[in-house]
C-alpha cells in the first residue's frame, strides 16, 4: 500500500497545526489530498484506461479545491502558506 500509517503521520506532522494528532485541519487535509493526487496521477500515466481511478482523481481534485476555497475565505495567510509549502499553482 502506498499510504501507510507512518506516511500519514509524517504528512500530518509536517502540515498540521498541532503535530501528528491534527488530522482535521484544512492544511493537513489539503496536504494529504495533494499526496494522493500525485500518486494517482503517476498511476494513470502508466494505466491510461483505468477510468475508475480517473474519476476518483477528478473527485479528489474537486475536494481539494473546495478545501482551498474554504481556507482562502477564512484566512488568506494560511492559504498562501499552504500553497507555497505544497507548490500548488493556484
Amino acid at each position: 500500500m502506498y499510504l501507510d500509517k507512518a506516511k500519514k503521520a509524517e504528512i500530518f506532522e509536517k502540515h498540521g497545526k498541532n503535530g501528528a494528532t491534527d488530522t482535521g485541519s484544512p492544511e493537513s487535509q489539503i496536504a494529504l489530498f495533494t499526496y494522493r493526487i500525485a500518486h494517482l496521477t503517476e498511476h494513470l500515466k502508466k494505466n491510461h484506461k483505468d477510468h475508475v481511478t480517473a474519476r476518483s482523481l477528478t473527485m479528489m481534485v474537486g475536494k481539494r479545491r473546495k478545501l482551498l476555497s474554504y481556507l482562502k475565505e477564512r484566512d488568506i495567510e494560511r492559504y498562501r502558506a499552504i500553497i507555497k509549502a505544497l507548490g500548488l499553482r493556484r
